[in-house]
């Protein structure tokens, strides 16, 4: 496992690219956004997604995210009406997932198995945004919440130590918050606050 230490503030670019190889060559990394540390992935990667199910016990009823730049990258993998894109405009950057209808440029294993959705989030962080340009594509992303831990890890040294055999990656900016997104399901007319975090989005439903 390789560790990184980018300053949080100015991301130096040649370690950001070199975490960019990272997840280009199908790896798993944790990274930092702006809620908490979290898994890392590269959009249709298959050795790290299935290490990501195993460490995370996942099944495929999990909810996955994608890590977007911009809302120009959102059309390509989600549905959004002009109502819709107003909100997501209005609420973004933010520690926001927003749940939409998936389009078939999502692969199959990440939409929702029954409901055919896909989490969307733009993060603020300047490690992620600077990521997610190196990579000039989304991150899948999954919190860092472990089977029988109730919290996201937040001290990088614990997560080396737990997962340091498991990953292949990590940016360690020091000790991160242990907030966790706010979740909003847009599938319905009316929006719905499904997981209340780091984010206040009661305008949203007004």
């Amino acid at each position: 496992m390789q560790a990184f230490y980018i300053h949080p503030d100015n991301p130096q670019p040649r370690l950001i690219e070199q975490v960019a190889d990272l997840l280009r060559n199908d790896k798993l990394i944790i990274y930092p956004t702006d809620t908490s540390y979290a898994f890392g992935c590269r959009l249709g990667a298959k050795e790290a997604l299935e290490k990501l199910k195993q460490i995370r016990e996942l099944d495929d009823k999990h909810q996955f995210t994608l890590l977007c730049r911009d809302l120009s990258e959102i059309a390509t993998y989600a549905t959004v009406d002009n109502n819709q894109f107003k909100q997501l405009k209005a609420h973004t950057p933010a520690p926001i997932t927003f749940i939409l209808n998936a389009t078939k440029d999502v692969p199959k294993k990440l939409a929702h198995a029954k409901k055919k959705t896909i989490g969307i989030r733009v993060p603020s962080n300047a490690i992620a945004q600077a990521l997610l340009t190196a990579m000039n594509e989304p991150i899948l992303t999954s919190s860092l919440i472990l089977p029988g831990h109730e919290q996201v890890l937040d001290d990088p040294f614990d997560i080396e130590e737990l997962l340091g055999m498991q990953i292949d990656g990590i940016i360690n900016t020091g000790i991160q918050t242990t907030k966790l997104t706010t979740v909003v399901d847009m599938t319905s007319s009316e929006p719905q606050i499904v997981r209340q975090g780091a984010a206040d989005v009661e305008t949203l439903l007004i």
